[in-house]
This record gives structure tokens, sequence and C-alpha cells, in this order.
């Protein structure tokens, strides 16, 4: 669901947010850092090509179920970002690691296609280093060398 803003709390994520408040379905089985999940608007588009080459359906952005879709950014240069740090609108981040396509939206959705068309694609979890607010169409920057 398009939003204009988001509130990010540092160590948390986005206010409401099914991880931040531990609700999410992995919440409780695979500890890991889920305070925000982006993925990159290429990305989507390339796997929706694919998809269409074989007339099959398109996803849409939210079918991916990640918080965030970047334009301006390759999914190459997002996987980038693990370990690094960068902005969205000022606000610091940490990319913590891939996000590995998995069963969970091929079976909300039931198209077993998921997996194979987001492979290498399926965008990055990042832990949240700054609280303030996320505005809709904030630029995500980063110098590339950065590691924290």
């Amino acid at each position: 669901m398009p939003i204009e803003q988001a509130d990010i709390i540092a160590g948390a994520g986005i206010v409401g947010d099914r991880y931040a408040l531990g609700l999410g379905a992995f919440s409780k089985t695979k500890a890991k850092i889920r305070h925000i999940s982006l993925i990159a608007l290429s990305g989507v588009e390339r796997a929706n090509c694919q998809l269409l080459a074989k007339q099959q359906t398109p996803f849409s952005e939210g079918d991916t179920r990640r918080n965030l879709v970047i334009s301006g950014i390759s999914e190459d240069e997002l996987n980038s970002l693990v370990g690094k740090i960068f902005y969205l609108g000022g606000l610091a981040f940490k990319g913590t690691e891939l996000c590995v396509p998995c069963q969970r939206p091929a079976n909300l959705l039931r198209r077993p296609d998921f997996m194979t068309v987001f492979e290498g694609r399926g965008g990055l979890r990042a832990e949240a280093l700054e609280s303030g607010i996320l505005n809709h169409g904030d630029m995500l920057t980063h110098t590339g060398s950065q590691e924290k």
C-alpha cells in the first residue's frame, strides 16, 4: 500500500510494520534484523519482462512484500549495499543481507514463479540506524566505501 511518509525508529524499523511489532511471519523463528526491506524498481521490471515474454502475469510492486520500492538504482547496486551504510532521505541505514526470494510470497500469491524471476533481485534487508521521517520520493544515496 503506497504511503506518503513513514516514521522510522532506530533499532526497530517502520512504526506499525509487522516486523517492528514482532508480528511478522518470521519474527519468532528466524532472528534477523528486519527493520526495513527494499527492492529496486528495475528488478521488479526485469522480473516482469521475463514473465511477459512467457505470456505470464506480471507481479505488482506490492506483491514483493518489501517495504520500499526504490527507483534510480539497479538491483546489482542495491545488492552491493550489504554491510554498508546508506541514506534514505538523510536517515542512515545499514544493509544487513539480501532478501532471497522465498516460499512465503510464492505461497500467498499461489505463484511458484516468484522465486525464479526474483532470484538475484529480491531486495535488501537493512537496519535503521537513525530515527526520523522517511518521505515518498526520498533518494537513496551512498558513498560506496562506508562500512560500519
